[in-house]
């Protein structure tokens, strides 16, 4: 079919939920990506922080090719291999002493909440479940992680949410600490915001959350579903501030682009789960442990880590230097990089393919740049020569 013909038979078959430019691509090639025209684009969204590792990695079909001709799927029921060896090579590479593994972000903050509640119950009885969550947050769509995501856009149309929430301003100490009492189960929080428009915590915020927490034996729970996993040039976006959670969740870039996520969480969290508390049919499927292994040993090689750390310095040093008295901040951490300007970027994103990028928002004033950790040092020059043509170019209202 040619791109008209997709386009056609998307709008004519599938649930329009999505807004999508007029392109059909077909291939990738490290970080760029190309359409069906032939015209290649560099992609700076990178499935959303997703393709860490760029487009046509060698190794990721040859890894599914040999795992799927063994077994594709046997369900949770049975024992298998691949997931036994990555959920060891996550503890050794983390805090954790147990993991569990589903298929997106959403599902594994839900498991999170469905851990912290029952933590709480065990522990203090049933009047402990509050969940405090931050201002600017994106925890899923899904029920509960829609409920702890305060955008009325996102909430209004599905209300009534899950109650037992309480949503506070992010970095802000004092509000916290009055929010984390003897009621609240866990606290939930992004130590690198995405969606909310890449906003690093503040590093006394975390440490005063840890401390809180503890002093009412709540939960710390850091969502790393975008921010983890290298993204920020550690392999865990807690790591630069050095505080420990007690359960992290990590779902974006874990199997290369095929759907996985996982939970990891300490002994203490574990002890009180059960057989039967929480499952899943596909979570820690044969075929995506194996693939997610390989991902993880990759990124976290503490030369590939130094990669993005460099890369992202360079990024934002060129994202800094730029005159545009529309720019009202550049901030990020690694690969993890925002631009806020004064006014809606929506025209940018859409005119991003005009000039050979493929841009994404954070938020209707935030322009947000994830691309593949492999970016190199020529990609990034690249990155910034278009962009800042086409902040030239775009005029806003």
């Amino acid at each position: 079919m040619d791109a008209q013909q997709v386009i056609a038979w998307e709008k004519e078959y599938l649930l329009g939920v999505y807004k999508r430019p007029p392109i059909v691509f077909e291939r990738g090639e490290g970080a760029w990506v190309y359409d069906t025209e032939g015209r290649r684009y560099l992609d700076l969204v990178a499935g959303i922080a997703v393709n860490a590792l760029g487009y046509g990695d060698p190794e990721i079909p040859r890894i599914m090719a040999e795992t799927a001709r063994k077994l594709i799927h046997l369900s949770n029921l049975y024992h298998t291999e691949p997931h036994v060896r990555l959920a060891r090579l996550l503890v050794e590479h983390s805090f954790a002493d147990k993991v569990f593994f589903a298929n997106s972000g959403a599902e594994a903050n839900e498991g999170a909440i469905k851990f912290a509640r029952k933590y709480a119950r065990v522990r203090h009885g049933e009047d402990k479940y509050t969940i405090v969550a931050f201002e600017g947050a994106f925890h899923g769509r899904t029920m509960g992680a829609l409920a702890l995501t305060p955008r009325p856009h996102y909430q209004d149309p599905f209300r009534p949410l899950m109650p037992g929430v309480r949503i506070v301003p992010f970095n802000d100490i004092d509000a916290a600490r009055r929010a984390i009492d003897e009621h609240v189960a866990a606290v939930i929080v992004e130590p690198v915001q995405g969606e909310g428009g890449i906003r690093p915590a503040d590093a006394d915020f975390l440490h005063a959350l840890r401390e809180a927490t503890r002093a009412v034996d709540a939960l710390l729970i850091f969502d790393e579903v975008q921010c983890g996993l290298g993204r920020t040039g550690h392999l865990w976006a807690h790591e630069y501030y050095g505080v420990t959670p007690d359960i992290l969740t990590v779902a974006k870039p874990l199997a290369g682009g095929l759907p996985m996520s996982a939970v990891l969480m300490t002994q203490a969290v574990a002890d009180v789960m059960e057989p039967g508390d929480h499952a899943t049919t596909f979570g820690g499927g044969v075929v995506v442990s194996a693939v997610a292994h390989y991902v993880v040993s990759r990124i976290a090689d503490p030369d590939f880590l130094a990669h993005v750390r460099a890369r992202g310095e360079q990024l934002l040093s060129g994202l800094r230097a730029l005159e545009d008295p529309r720019i009202v901040e550049v901030r990020g951490r690694g690969l993890m990089v925002g631009v806020e300007f004064d006014a809606d970027v929506a025209p940018f994103v859409a005119r991003a393919p005009e000039y050979g990028l493929l841009l994404i928002n954070a938020g209707p004033r935030v322009i947000r740049m994830v691309p593949p950790l492999i970016l190199s040092e020529e990609e990034v020059d690249i990155a910034l020569e278009r962009f800042a043509r086409l902040l030239k170019e775009t005029p806003t209202e």
